[in-house]
């Protein structure tokens, strides 16, 4: 069995048991949190419940693992000839979660 999530604006392929890192929740560690914005919902290879726009009565439970950033990718702009260069660093804060439960 997996859903199609909606998770902070990302779809997301769960399966129960399954840990992903989706951007920052605003939930504390070891929090339960419900996400009711299902896609799609796949129960066997014939049983798909496609929804309009979201699938009614489905649900996804989550708990929230961790909190934490990301690798650090580097943002770099120059001119050429010009004396013009400018470095900027960037971690993205991500919240690691496990899909605990697929609700039909």
């Amino acid at each position: 069995m997996f859903a199609l999530v909606d998770i902070a604006g990302f779809q997301e392929k769960v399966e129960e048991g399954m840990k992903l890192r989706v951007p920052l929740l605003p939930a504390e560690g070891g929090a339960k949190v419900t996400f009711d914005k299902v896609l799609l919902l796949a129960k066997s290879a014939d049983d798909v419940t496609v929804g309009k726009p979201y699938v009614s009565g489905a649900a996804v439970e989550v708990e929230v693992l961790s909190h934490g950033k990301g690798e650090k990718i580097r943002v770099y702009k120059m001119r050429r000839r010009k004396r013009y260069r400018r470095l900027k660093g960037h971690r993205q804060d991500y919240t690691e979660i496990e899909v605990t439960k697929i609700k039909a």
